[in-house]
């Protein structure tokens, strides 16, 4: 409780604008953070296939997964086959792992399960991703582009292409680690092989980028999302006039509730950890509506959740690209490799 408490006091700090008092003390700390990056900074390792990073500058999400999902997504669509690494952050153990739609979140972390879930393509975790990426290669010959869960900071991987994910908290008071927000220092201007996408109605950076459009998709009951029955959505409309827990374990739960509310539902907050373990149900047992987003439905297990008359509806987040922020990105890959190669004109 005492780290939570200090998590969120450092937070209101980072968020400001201007760089506070307490956030100007700690400063010199922010420098020693910049120099130990530096030091600790690796040489990339060829790979046999482009590798495309999506992450954030920043500490907690912007909108990653949901941007994994969508590029992986267009990336099928001009006919290539992705797959996906992660570190996979709070899973037990740092070891390259395959992940499997059955896998436990608490092995494999709570994004990567979603990713493969959602996805259905390769996804292998590893603390160290040019393992994770050498050892998915080594399992699926037919995977010929990789897409990184975040590694922004991972140097030793490879990239054709970087996409940095900004919402509109943009990056803050501008400092670095632990006076800020900042992984690494905004960059005055995008490199050749980045590319900047806003999570946000306006840009939150001074930075040139695409607008992402997100969309809640329609609500599933928490059996048929584990099962894949997808038949058995629900329009969002369908959950009006009732009283709804909403719950969400993710870095900015304020922005699933007012999407839901924006649909018309009338819901009782209730914001948790990010990655949050779900060792017991956080709401009483008698509540009859919870709302959850998908990160938080893979750590629902049934032994969790079959006691009681408490419906759970799994509501996911949908990320829809751009087309120009697409082709931008293609143009970085070139020709899918199993592709006949388009002739060079005169």
């Amino acid at each position: 409780m005492v780290r939570l408490a200090l998590a969120a006091r450092l937070q209101r700090h980072w968020w400001r604008a201007d760089v506070s008092l307490p956030m100007q003390l700690l400063r010199p700390l922010s420098w020693l953070y910049a120099a130990l990056a530096r030091r600790m900074h690796q040489p990339a390792q060829a790979l046999p296939v482009p590798v495309v990073v999506v992450g954030n500058l920043i500490v907690g999400g912007a909108g990653k997964t949901p941007t994994v999902l969508a590029v992986v997504q267009g990336l099928q669509q001009a006919g290539w086959f992705p797959g996906i690494v992660s570190r996979g952050h709070g899973r037990r153990g740092d070891g390259v792992q395959a992940v499997q739609a059955g896998s436990a979140a608490a092995a494999v972390g709570d994004e990567p399960l979603l990713l493969r879930r959602r996805s259905g393509v390769p996804v292998w975790v590893g603390r160290r991703r040019v393992d994770a990426a050498r050892a998915l290669l080594a399992a699926h010959a037919e995977v010929d582009v990789l897409v990184s869960d975040d590694g922004l900071q991972h140097r030793a991987l490879p990239r054709v292409a970087e996409i940095m994910v900004f919402d509109e908290r943009g990056c803050g008071n501008g400092l670095l680690l632990p006076a800020g927000p900042l992984r690494e220092a905004l960059p005055r201007t995008l490199a050749a092989q980045q590319l900047l996408l806003y999570n946000a109605a306006r840009p939150s950076t001074p930075l040139p980028g695409a607008f992402v459009q997100r969309r809640l998709a329609q609500a599933l009951p928490l059996a048929d999302w584990q099962a894949g029955r997808t038949e058995a959505a629900v329009p969002l409309d369908t959950l009006r006039g009732r009283p709804l827990l909403a719950a969400a374990g993710i870095a900015a739960p304020e922005r699933f509730f007012a999407m839901l509310e924006a649909q018309g539902l009338q819901i009782e907050r209730l914001p948790l950890p990010d990655h949050h373990g779900y060792a017991t149900l956080p709401w009483p047992a008698a509540t009859a509506d919870v709302v959850v987003t998908e990160k938080d439905a893979v750590k629902l297990t049934g032994q969790l959740t079959a006691p009681g008359a408490t419906r759970i509806w799994v509501v996911g987040l949908d990320f829809a690209l751009p087309a120009e922020f697409t082709q931008d990105l293609l143009r970085r890959l070139g020709q899918p490799p199993h592709l006949p190669k388009s002739p060079t004109p005169p």
